[in-house]
């Protein structure tokens, strides 16, 4: 490791294991930080995840702190997400040094926000525009509580984020969310760095599969609404095989998933069950409901999957669209699948994927190209 290179990364939940895309994105970029020779401190608010041995391969010294998670959270003037990942111990760990910190997410954001480290090096990953998110997740919750919740945290997170602008480099995951940052919160710095993804090659395969897949955590509100589109708009209305797989699917979405004979649902797969099923499939059709964030789902279908139908949303700012065929709406949809269910995948498609995905998402050029951002200074 590099004697100068010291980084505390602060991450909203523990990030192993990296079984979901936050902590993909968060595991994978410590591990390709650490291989460049950057010592870590890493910092986990813990609800459940528990201690990770794993972590303390890839860092100089991992701490975890309880999420105060509740009515213990609340606060009149702050986010939840960010007012319960409030530690003191935080804030006096990350005041005992002056090395540059980076905030995996809004959410653990607290210590900058309260002038803590005021002349300091600090960098904000992005996972999501949160405002934006909680508006989207507000608009699909319909007509209660939880709807007035998404609002209230939606117009809580406005002024924060526009707030944070000039305390931190701001790190987005698309370019298309860098610009509309930009001209969010104007004069701050936003940059687009790709997500890192933990994969080293591309490990897709030549020939031909047997279904149809979806897959992703399935207790978002926004991936159930997309499974039940698919189940719905799509698969209801042409007979191929089709799995939706994912974590913690509701009662209501298994029920549909098993209401046809050539529809079902792999419930809470494992990792290896999951990255099969991905290699296995023919056809994998990723439908979006919203512009946030990079889709983990998209990234595993890219590099280990045949053929992928998704929409603009879906692809908008990720460089991947060559990789996918893109359209949109039910009939949309169902063309592009019967076309591809019966295309062979072939060698020149895979040989086509593993030069796009080498420009675009090596980690190990994500990290160069953070840590010179860091200890440069510079774009």
């Amino acid at each position: 490791m590099n004697p100068d290179r010291h980084l505390h990364i602060v991450c909203l939940d523990v990030p192993y294991p990296a079984d979901y895309g936050g902590a993909c994105e968060m595991y994978h970029k410590v591990v390709a930080l650490s291989q460049a020779g950057v010592a870590v401190t890493l910092h986990c608010y813990d609800y459940g995840r528990g201690r990770q041995p794993e972590l303390d391969r890839w860092c100089r010294a991992v701490h975890y702190y309880p999420r105060n998670e509740g009515h213990k959270g609340l606060s009149l003037k702050l986010p939840y997400i960010v007012a319960s990942r409030s530690s003191p111990a935080l804030a006096e760990r990350l005041a005992a040094d002056d090395d540059p910190v980076l905030f995996e997410g809004i959410h653990t954001t607290h210590p900058l926000h309260t002038g803590l480290l005021a002349g300091r090096r600090c960098f904000v990953r992005l996972h999501n525009l949160e405002h934006e998110y909680y508006a989207m997740l507000s608009r699909q919750a319909g007509f209660g509580v939880r709807r007035f919740l998404y609002a209230l945290e939606g117009g809580l997170l406005r002024p924060y984020e526009r707030g944070l602008a000039g305390r931190a480099v701001f790190l987005t995951l698309t370019e298309g969310e860098a610009d509309r940052f930009r001209a969010f919160a104007p004069g701050v710095d936003a940059r687009h760095l790709p997500a890192f993804t933990g994969r080293g090659r591309v490990s897709c395969q030549a020939g031909e599969g047997t279904f149809c897949l979806y897959h992703g955590n399935l207790s978002v509100p926004e991936n159930e609404q997309a499974a039940r589109w698919l189940l719905k708009e799509v698969f209801g209305r042409i007979e191929l095989p089709f799995v939706v797989a994912g974590k913690r699917p509701s009662a209501a979405l298994k029920r549909l998933a098993h209401s046809r004979p050539h529809t079902c649902m792999v419930e809470d797969p494992s990792a290896r069950e999951l990255d099969d099923l991905v290699r296995r499939a023919q056809v994998h059709v990723l439908p979006s409901f919203s512009e946030t964030g990079v889709k983990f789902k998209l990234l595993n279908a890219v590099f280990a999957g045949r053929h992928v139908v998704a929409d603009a949303r879906m692809v908008r700012g990720t460089g991947l669209d060559t990789a996918c065929r893109v359209t949109g709406g039910g009939e949309g949809f169902r063309r592009e699948v019967s076309v591809l269910f019966r295309t062979r995948f072939c060698e020149g498609d895979v040989a086509g994927r593993e030069a796009l995905l080498a420009r675009r998402y090596s980690d190990a050029g994500h990290a160069e190209r953070l840590i010179s951002w860091i200890w440069s200074h510079g774009r």
